[in-house]
């Protein structure tokens, strides 16, 4: 079956397992739009700062490592109380409001302090917002469509990117960077009307923390730090984050000072190039990743992530930067489709999925916030090559451990439910 064709079954087999057509409907909804809200920030922020404001680039990094430090430290309690709550609804209505606070910060008072708590802000209403809707679509589909769901969850979230960055691109051109934040409100406020239409009984609550049937999974907290498979996972990210994370950004100034006046409408295309090729990557992953397994899927995307950097040092021009931003495609968009699968082979059965989920954040979010400030001073110092040699490194890095240690997760037959096979041990 092609993946266009598995894209509309996973809707199809809701449907038809007593769930109102509603759920997968809101549940797209809810992927979609909230990456207008989520994506709005991040390389804007840093761009309008730069080229806007004219923040240095150690003074952009000092902020962004600063408030992903607060975010960072409260990652994992905030995915323990998630596998708790019966509120994941709210949780993700939260989080937009949140996010709309930040907006009007942004737009208000972009000065260093005011900055400062913006960005705090974004950092801990996204520790909450991804695995809160992990968790949501793990306790509305069954584990048997789970892989194709989170294609399908990711297909719509690229797709709700790159609406993102054609529209903040023509906002941008036509008034201000500024005015490209009076956004946010919009689109959070349809976000959480999407996520209040999925009826609250829809919700498997026990499946949604990936119980297993033998207790409440409370003595089997320490199966974090047991899991070698979970552990490598998390070294991994925080090596492919800090590569990654501070990419996109320094593309998007080194084509803001070149075409000041496009700086957001560039950043945008930037972003559509890479977008417009995570989405078929999102299905195809979905749709392969129960036959193929996850590790040789994923080793594709570590491979990448080295080469991309690499291949930003060969030349400055526009048309070449925004091709090889390309590959982000399918570097993030596979790991961004088999993240929440793989962890939750890993936790099979344990009730600690966004626990866990929010350990591997808070690793990737310290790779990246450190790579933030370091990248920084690079540039400053040193240049944009030096920077983007560096990252490769990095990245080559990650794809050794990854090669090297990470096996793979993918169980037999096994259900919600079922003890960890032995490759989540």
């Amino acid at each position: 079956m092609p993946p266009w064709r598995a894209f509309g079954r996973t809707s199809t087999s809701l449907l038809f397992r007593g769930r109102p057509l509603t759920v997968p409907l809101a549940l797209d909804a809810v992927n979609f739009l909230s990456a207008d809200v989520r994506n709005l920030f991040g390389p804007f922020i840093n761009v309008f700062l730069v080229t806007s404001r004219r923040w240095t680039q150690t003074e952009v990094g000092f902020v962004t490592t600063a408030s992903a430090l607060v975010g960072i430290a409260l990652q994992t309690p905030i995915g323990a109380a998630i596998d708790v709550t019966r509120a994941k609804r709210e949780v993700i209505v939260a989080t937009m409001a949140a996010m709309s606070a930040a907006a009007a910060i942004i737009v208000l008072r972009p000065t260093f302090w005011p900055m400062a708590f913006a960005t705090t802000i974004l950092a801990l209403a996204g520790d909450a917002f991804v695995p809160a809707v992990a968790a949501l679509t793990l306790g509305l589909v069954p584990k048997d469509a789970f892989a194709r769901r989170l294609g399908r969850n990711s297909a719509f979230d690229h797709g709700g990117n790159i609406a993102t960055a054609l529209v903040a691109g023509l906002v941008g051109y036509a008034f201000s960077q500024r005015a490209v934040f009076l956004l946010v409100p919009v689109y959070a406020a349809l976000t959480s009307a999407a996520v209040l239409a999925i009826p609250a009984k829809a919700i498997d609550h026990d499946r949604a923390r990936d119980l297993g049937g033998d207790g409440d999974g409370a003595e089997r907290a320490s199966a974090l730090l047991r899991s070698r498979p979970l552990v490598v996972f998390a070294a991994c990210a925080f090596v492919f984050h800090f590569a990654n994370a501070p990419l996109l950004p320094l593309v998007g100034q080194k084509l803001a000072l070149q075409f000041p006046k496009e700086a957001t409408a560039m950043l945008s295309f930037c972003m559509v190039a890479a977008q417009a090729v995570m989405v078929p990557i999102a299905l195809v992953v979905g749709w392969r990743a129960d036959r193929w397994g996850r590790r040789p899927i994923f080793l594709v995307a570590f491979f990448v992530l080295p080469v991309r950097a690499a291949l930003y040092l060969v030349s400055d021009n526009a048309v070449w930067l925004l091709g090889v931003q390309l590959l982000d495609g399918v570097g993030a968009g596979i790991y961004q489709a088999l993240t929440p699968l793989v962890i939750a082979d890993i936790m099979r059965g344990t009730g600690r999925y966004a626990l866990a989920q929010g350990a591997v954040a808070t690793t990737q979010g310290v790779g990246a916030a450190i790579s933030g400030l370091a990248v920084g001073e690079v540039v400053d110092r040193f240049g944009y090559s030096t920077a983007f040699l560096a990252l490769a490194a990095a990245a080559a890095v990650a794809f050794a451990i990854f090669a090297l240690f990470m096996p793979e997760t993918r169980g037999d037959g096994a259900g919600a439910g079922d003890p960890p096979n032995e490759a989540g041990r």
